[in-house]
């Protein structure tokens, strides 16, 4: 069937419009650093341990309450996954309140109670503080725990599992963590099926039992108190928390860095960009003299849009929509990681350039300018992130359970302002590793690896649960006389032969798309007219019509939101070059080539060229066309637009595609198709 899901592409940039308009590159200038001043807090300690921490502010008659837990390292080992299902379970209901019963009072009174296995927090007007903390303190001591509610967090936890096994960025983040730290270590250790299955219902019972104990536990409440009186609420509704014997594990050595640097490439076949990370572990502590740094360094790095990686992989060479890196603080072990999900064909060409930035920031003094935009970037994030109680809570829990000073906030911004460029320059050298780490690079092998292996950086392969393998055999042998013209041939007599497609006069597709985070299902309506006539609209509840285009052979427009653009002489010469319905019926033979024939998606596919930046794939088996790929710019960013098409069904003896799955750069569109008719309900009128 002719690819017309391109078309779908405009409505991205239909959400993204306003985004567009702002201009990033301009970084405001920076003011006077504020002086901050954090009310310390009144702290008192219950029988069972449970530490307490009391804000008073009275600028709104609002009450939040935040509870943390500070316990070492947890080694869920072959049950990984016990945490997430028990955190998951919590706050549904207590074995006092039914669940539907405490969340209908929990919105009743407009309040906000969520829980998870490190904490809960819980927010209400001042009036109905008394009973918040009634419901938070039940919820914490006596949540309800059913076989029920665990069979369902669990094949919800599957499910999640199973989704992300296409995903490059959830597999990087797995393995990721899983070759920097070890299997073996806490922040190594990834939750799988196999994990998952094992855990029964006794275990997340014993978990909640053993790990949820007062003494190890933070409670932090602030808003519009009354401290005497908040101290009463709290004794009277967390005094009867049972204080458990602490669990306390071990912390095992995380596995070292290597000895030089090396890729660690996990292959995956169905990707059409690569996920590379630059990581290793380090050493930083909230405590650390070298901090404040630190957070300076990254930020100029790879912390902001005007960063080093950003401008580099962005900007100057439209590898990514954005790169950046990371350092963490942990009082074990932590990670830097620099790098940027990237177009297949420049992977090897991003790992030296983010290399290059990381030797940059280490060999050369930053700029001055460049240094102080970075600290009026981190003054305005961190006065305006004390807006939020959350923030203060957390600022509360952090100066205990990182043994921080008590004025640690309070000359946060002077320890930020009084940070040099050889201050940056030395902790780069020091924290940003690019020597002896890793580069952990997901990627489709049969795109990267050639290129990779240029790089000249010893490459080691794994699969995407961490286990080392040998390099996996990418590319297979074509057939012999196998071609481009005769998978076409192929292609034409499995969706119903020459015949029935030149049968085939006009065809009618009703669609209804799913696009993440769209505040709406959008519909689709998209015909075609032999030749090369084609309109599509697409339309939203309440909004009518929010895109349209149309071609009606010789030209055509866009039309969204009401504005109405001519195509170009482009596009339009492009839609005039197609001669059919079904591309494979007129494509010249003299100018396709057969690339390859490699995995996708657990079957081994054709890719034949179309022109320079087209591409098709068709199932070796079947010979049903399973992808298209194009090269696309939009917003000065190239991008790979790919289309997965699948569920093929007989239309008046045709087969046809039904569901489509259509991914550029971050973003992806799944549309299902609720009806094709073929020679009826297309007319001339339908594009004019």
């Amino acid at each position: 069937m002719k690819n017309r899901i391109y078309l779908l592409l405009t409505v991205l940039f239909t959400f993204g419009s306003i985004t567009a308009q702002v201009d990033r590159s301009q970084q405001p200038n920076p003011g006077p650093a504020p002086k901050i001043t954090l009310d310390q807090p009144v702290e008192f300690e219950l029988a069972n341990g449970l530490q307490v921490l009391l804000v008073e502010n009275h600028k709104l008659p609002r009450v939040s309450m935040n509870l943390a837990f500070d316990r070492t390292p947890i080694i869920e080992g072959e049950k990984c996954g016990v945490t997430s299902l028990l955190g998951a379970m919590l706050g549904n209901g207590t074995t006092t309140i039914s669940k539907d019963e405490y969340n209908e009072e929990i919105d009743f009174l407009g309040a906000n109670i969520s829980f998870g296995f490190n904490g809960g927090f819980a927010s209400s007007l001042t009036k109905y503080n008394e009973r918040i903390i009634e419901l938070l303190a039940d919820a914490t001591m006596n949540s309800l725990l059913t076989e029920e509610e665990f069979r369902k967090e669990k094949d919800r936890l599957l499910e999640s599992l199973k989704s992300q096994e296409k995903s490059v960025d959830a597999i990087a983040g797995i393995v990721g963590g899983a070759l920097t730290y070890g299997t073996h270590h806490p922040y190594g250790e990834f939750e799988s099926e196999s994990s998952i299955n094992k855990v029964n219902f006794e275990d997340v019972q014993s978990y909640y039992a053993n790990y949820f104990s007062p003494s190890q536990a933070y409670l932090v409440i602030l808003g519009d108190i009354n401290p005497d009186e908040m101290k009463v609420l709290v004794e009277k509704n967390f005094g009867a928390w049972k204080k458990n014997e602490v669990i306390s594990q071990e912390v095992p050595e995380a596995t070292a860095n290597p000895s030089q640097l090396e890729i660690n490439f996990i292959d995956m076949p169905n990707a059409v960009q690569s996920n590379i990370s630059l990581t290793s572990h380090v050493k930083l502590e909230m405590s650390d003299p070298d901090y404040h740094a630190v957070l300076i360094a990254n930020k100029i790095l790879g912390g902001g849009f005007n960063s080093y990686l950003n401008m580099n992989l962005r900007e100057e060479h439209g590898f990514t929509y954005g790169a950046r890196s990371s350092v963490g603080s942990d009082q074990y072990i932590t990670r830097f990681r620099a790098g940027a999900s990237v177009r297949n064909e420049v992977t090897d060409s991003a790992v030296v350039q983010t290399l290059k930035e990381v030797k940059r920031i280490q060999d050369t003094l930053v700029d001055e300018a460049a240094l102080k935009n970075a600290k009026a970037k981190y003054v305005g994030d961190f006065v305006l992130a004390l807006e939020q109680p959350s923030t203060i809570a957390r600022y509360a829990i952090n100066v205990k359970t990182n043994n921080l000073p008590a004025d640690f906030y309070s000359t946060y911004l002077e320890k930020i302002n009084a940070v040099t460029t050889a201050d940056v320059q030395r902790v780069a050298k020091k924290y940003f590793n690019g020597s002896n780490a890793r580069f952990i690079v997901v990627g489709k092998g049969s795109d990267v690896i050639g290129n990779l292996e240029k790089t000249g950086i010893p490459i080691k392969y794994f699969d995407r649960e961490a286990n080392p393998v040998e390099k996996p055999q990418f590319l297979k042998p074509i057939p012999e006389g196998m071609t481009a013209s005769k998978i076409f041939e192929n292609y034409v007599e499995a969706i119903g032969g020459s015949k029935a497609l030149n049968g085939v006069k006009t065809i009618r597709t009703t669609v209804e798309l799913t696009i993440p985070g769209a505040p709406f299902k959008p519909t689709g309506v998209m015909k075609s007219m032999a030749p090369n006539k084609e309109s599509m609209e697409i339309s939203a509840s309440g909004m009518g019509v929010i895109m349209k285009q149309v071609f009606n052979g010789k030209s055509g427009y866009n039309e969204q939101q009401g504005m109405k653009t001519e195509m170009s002489d482009e596009e339009i010469e492009k839609k005039k070059a197609e001669k059919g319905l079904f591309p494979e019926m007129y494509l010249n033979s003299e100018n396709i080539s057969l690339i390859s024939l490699s995995p996708l998606n657990g079957a081994d596919v054709y890719k034949i060229q179309i022109s320079e930046n087209s591409f098709r794939y068709y199932d070796s088996e079947s010979f049903l066309l399973v992808r298209t790929e194009e090269m696309r710019e939009a917003q000065g960013q190239k991008m790979i637009q790919t289309t997965d098409l699948s569920e093929y069904k007989s239309i008046d003896g045709v087969m046809m595609p039904h569901t489509s799955t259509l991914t550029i750069g971050p973003q992806v569109i799944t549309y299902t198709t609720s009806e094709i008719k073929i020679n009826d309900g297309v007319s001339k009128k339908d594009f004019k």
